[in-house]
């Protein structure tokens, strides 16, 4: 990779939007039911402060929670007024698992997801392409879900973890079928930062005017802690990411740190605002009111161009997240 866009400032950022991959997930994050009283606070300060995207999916949730941040955001959202209901934009994704097949392999799936989430369902999203082991299976389930869209069962259609050349062929397919694709999101974040690479496919976005979303933008949290942090990792697999990549993000979260210092901000901030700054809406995942207060807070400034040139020259060379199995090209 040898450098990353460098395109015109935009005339307004992109907002921050919200993951909930950690709501019900105990294998990453950790997830206790005692939680939920601090996830329904959560998801109201996400509101009380303008954040009103929310992303989730069928499969999030491990073992017997499986399927419930869907039920969880369902639950918020049906107790709020008609007013705040309105405002909220909730996108989920369905999982093209092997036994999901043919133009109606997702439509039990869809019912699913519109029950768990009481019916307040905005945009569906196919999770990823299944073009690089199984192309026979992905245009029939697009079919199905483009069926969704011109029957008014649901507002508009997303992807999810679709590289440059396939996102083009798909979007001339569903072009063909009078739908438009909504949003695409990727993984994104100074340690994935593949997406905005020259050829990449936010360059394809950009064309096409495609809105980008960026999933994981602050590396499962490796990007929002300070340089010298001496608190524990986490346990599990985290940890062991923790472990391996952060010894060399030294120079990184240093100068992410002046950065941030210099906004009076904090390294999350400046690692969602780098994301925004390549015209990508970031999802991070929050789980109690104070870090949906810090998120709302880097909304209110912007990298320099200066700034955001300094990292993308730091990410050249720097240390990489996994290289995500999703992924299409």
């Amino acid at each position: 990779m040898e450098g990353l866009i460098m395109a015109s400032e935009p005339a307004s950022l992109p907002s921050i939007g919200v993951g909930t991959w950690a709501w019900g997930n105990q294998f990453l994050w950790g997830y206790d039911p005692a939680f939920d009283h601090q996830l329904a606070a959560t998801f109201q300060r996400c509101l009380d402060l303008d954040l009103c995207f929310f992303d989730t999916a069928d499969s999030y949730g491990t073992g017997r929670w499986n399927g419930r941040s869907e039920q969880l955001l369902g639950q918020f959202v049906a107790a709020l007024p008609p007013a705040q209901r309105s405002r909220c934009c909730i996108a989920t994704k369905l999982a093209p698992f092997p036994w999901r097949l043919g133009r109606r392999g997702f439509d039990r799936a869809f019912r699913a997801s519109r029950q768990r989430l009481q019916g307040k369902l905005d945009r569906v999203q196919l999770h990823w392409s299944t073009a690089r082991y199984a192309p026979w299976q992905e245009p029939p389930l697009l079919r199905g879900l483009a069926d969704l869209v011109r029957s008014g069962q649901v507002a508009s259609l997303g992807l999810s973890n679709f590289g440059p050349i396939r996102l083009r062929q798909v979007v001339a397919q569903l072009a063909d079928q009078g739908v438009a694709v909504a949003s695409l999101q990727v993984q994104l974040s100074l340690l994935a930062p593949e997406a905005v690479a020259p050829g990449g496919v936010a360059q394809v976005c950009q064309e096409l005017g495609i809105p980008l979303i960026a999933y994981s933008p602050l590396a499962l949290g490796l990007l929002a802690r300070a340089p010298g942090q001496d608190a524990a990792a986490p346990k599990g697999p985290r940890g062991s990411l923790f472990r391996r990549l952060k010894p060399g993000l030294g120079p990184l979260l240093d100068t992410m740190a002046g950065i941030a210092a210099g906004h009076g901000s904090d390294l999350a901030a400046v690692a969602l605002n780098w994301c925004r700054a390549h015209g990508a809406m970031p999802i991070p995942g929050l789980r109690r009111p104070d870090q949906v207060d810090a998120v709302a807070a880097a909304c209110r400034w912007q990298l320099s161009l200066a700034e955001r040139q300094r990292l993308d020259q730091l990410v050249l060379t720097g240390p990489r997240m996994p290289m995500n199995p999703f992924q299409s090209r």
